[in-house]
């Protein structure tokens, strides 16, 4: 069974930057498309951005295009997202999850999730 773990979460001030990684417990990831999702309090859960498996095609939700950035290392079954230029509304409890149906942007479409960690934006 898939187990991912995030971690990287943060308290920061407007404009900083956070790195989280989110690692798999299992081979499948590699073959799976990893995506990064979030759910800010009283709201409903949002995509964030998916990755290939290969790496090779990325996709970004409008409202952080330019600041975030997603990655892989298969080999040692971590996904990454960059967080620049945080913002307030930037924060919520973001989730890796991962996809065995191919590159989505509905949480519907992923099979397995970690457990979050928090991302909080001082003004």
């Amino acid at each position: 069974q898939v187990q991912l773990v995030e971690s990287g979460g943060g308290l920061v001030q407007a404009g900083g930057s956070l790195r989280l990684s989110c690692v798999a417990s299992d081979r499948t990831f590699s073959r799976s498309a990893m995506g990064w999702f979030r759910q800010a309090p009283g709201k409903e859960r949002e995509f964030v951005a998916v990755i290939t498996w290969g790496g090779d095609s990325t996709v970004y939700a409008d409202s952080v295009k330019g600041r975030f950035t997603i990655s892989r290392d298969n080999a040692k079954n971590t996904v990454y997202l960059q967080v620049n230029s945080l913002k307030p509304e930037d924060t919520a409890v973001y989730y890796c999850a991962a996809s065995t149906k191919g590159l989505r942007v509905r949480e519907n479409f992923y099979d397995y999730w970690g457990q979050g960690t928090q991302v909080t934006v001082s003004s």
